[in-house]
């Protein structure tokens, strides 16, 4: 374990050992000023020296590994989970504003006044770049960080289209080359048979790539991706590659790439705005091999720095991202009514008439006619005034550390996750007899 340093300017320095930043904190040299990573701040001046650091970010759409070694050892490294369900909120507020502005008995239409500057993104895409640059700026912030490195796709896309294309990165020999088109089939097949009455029941089976067109006339035996599939060893056999081998003949419906391509276009306009550079997949994995390490996000991210056989923090730091603040000052709670048909609970919206627009042939399911008595009225909660705790908080109740789910009662009591043993949903408790542990928000362990 270390504890990381920055000078009296704000500047990073090298890490140094508890018991060194114990000694500065109590002779009043140093002070607190993060605490995740734990880090110090001096006050008297000092020297400065510093030694170069190279910085690994396992670039991804849900987590990103990140990892920063020297030469002798890895001064920091873990995986941090990204925050979900950006589009569904952005779609929540849209109901809520169009439910809001219909109130209004005349708006001026302003749908044509929208400008799109260059290079615009989508708010779910662009968060998940933001993620990433703060991430690799709060880094740098606590190391004296020299080169960043970016692992931008699994696989080269580039030459996949052109496998003539020349440079640095390109210059490792044939086996790289081959490696690159295998993992990008692998990764798109999902690492299975793509036979559907593939009898090989192994816990690990050789793949091998298959070309789709070796019937037509002529052979089509092109490295396309679209004439490649992944088949098992016993699948991908000389026998059914005759006549009545299913193989022959055999025209399966691949699977697209659109999550993919997104992430591809995020990586680029990472590297490109933070002017970092970039890696591939398959010549990580093939370093990672060299060295016998599994596969993980921070495993990836250390070999991504150029990682080998230095010393490897003992506890990776885990941390994940949480929404700060919830803006939102009302919350509609829809109706419950007793469903004839089974006898269970459904909201409104689930038991509708089925009209979304005037034409009645484009109705839907009328389903309204199978409520029975209503359980609920259905409301609308106005936030009035800002609350002492938020979702995911640790307070600590009757001796014991517990996660905040929300408030109730207009603020008195609080909501909180029971045990993982326990058969309740969740465990109420007054404001007055909970303790604040821990406020949790952003980027936090």
């Amino acid at each position: 374990m270390k504890v990381y340093v920055i000078n009296r300017k704000g500047r990073p320095l090298m890490p140094t050992t508890p018991r060194k930043a114990r000694l500065l904190l109590k002779t009043g040299k140093a002070k607190i000023v993060r605490r995740t990573p734990f880090s110090i701040q001096l006050i008297y001046g000092s020297s400065g020296y510093t030694q170069p650091v190279n910085l690994g970010i396992d670039a991804g759409y849900e987590n990103i590994g990140f990892s920063a070694v020297n030469e002798n050892r890895e001064l920091i490294g873990g995986e941090l989970k990204m925050l979900k369900g950006i589009s569904e909120r952005i779609t929540e507020r849209r109901k809520y504003r169009r439910t809001r502005r219909n109130r209004l008995r005349h708006r001026k239409p302003r749908f044509s006044n929208r400008r799109i500057e260059k290079g615009w993104l989508a708010p779910s895409i662009q968060h998940k770049l933001d993620t990433h640059h703060r991430l690799i700026h709060k880094i740098c912030c606590t190391l004296p960080v020299r080169t960043v490195t970016i692992e931008v796709a699994a696989f080269d896309i580039q030459k996949i289209k052109n496998p003539t294309i020349v440079g640095e990165q390109y210059q490792y020999g044939e086996q790289y080359g081959f490696d690159n088109l295998r993992e990008y089939i692998l990764h798109r097949d999902g690492h299975k048979c793509q036979n559907p009455n593939c009898n090989n029941k192994t816990d690990k089976p050789i793949l091998q790539v298959h070309h789709l067109g070796f019937w037509k006339n002529p052979p089509d035996r092109t490295d396309r991706p679209a004439n490649l599939i992944t088949l098992c060893t016993k699948c991908h056999t000389p026998k059914n590659h005759q006549k009545k081998g299913f193989l022959f003949g055999w025209q399966p419906k691949l699977k697209s790439f659109k999550g993919e391509t997104f992430m591809t276009m995020v990586r680029w306009r990472l590297t490109e705005q933070g002017r970092y550079e970039s890696t591939f997949g398959y010549i990580t994995k093939g370093k990672r091999r060299d060295l016998e390490i599994e596969k993980s996000h921070h495993n990836d991210a250390f070999v991504i720095a150029g990682g080998t056989t230095q010393t490897r923090v003992v506890k990776p730091l885990m941390l994940e991202q949480i929404r700060r603040n919830k803006r939102s000052l009302e919350q509609f709670y829809d109706a419950k009514y007793r469903d004839i048909r089974d006898g269970e609970i459904r909201s409104g919206g689930e038991l509708s008439s089925g009209r979304t627009t005037r034409n009645t042939n484009l109705n839907g399911e009328n389903l309204r006619q199978h409520r029975a008595h209503k359980v609920s009225t259905g409301r609308r909660a106005i936030k009035r005034k800002r609350y002492p705790y938020k979702q995911r908080d640790l307070v600590l109740f009757e001796g014991k550390a517990y996660e905040v789910i929300g408030m109730q009662n207009l603020g008195t009591r609080l909501s909180l996750k029971p045990d993982t043993n326990s058969k309740t949903k969740y465990k109420t408790a007054a404001l007055s007899k909970v303790k604040p542990l821990k406020r949790r928000g952003g980027i936090c362990e």
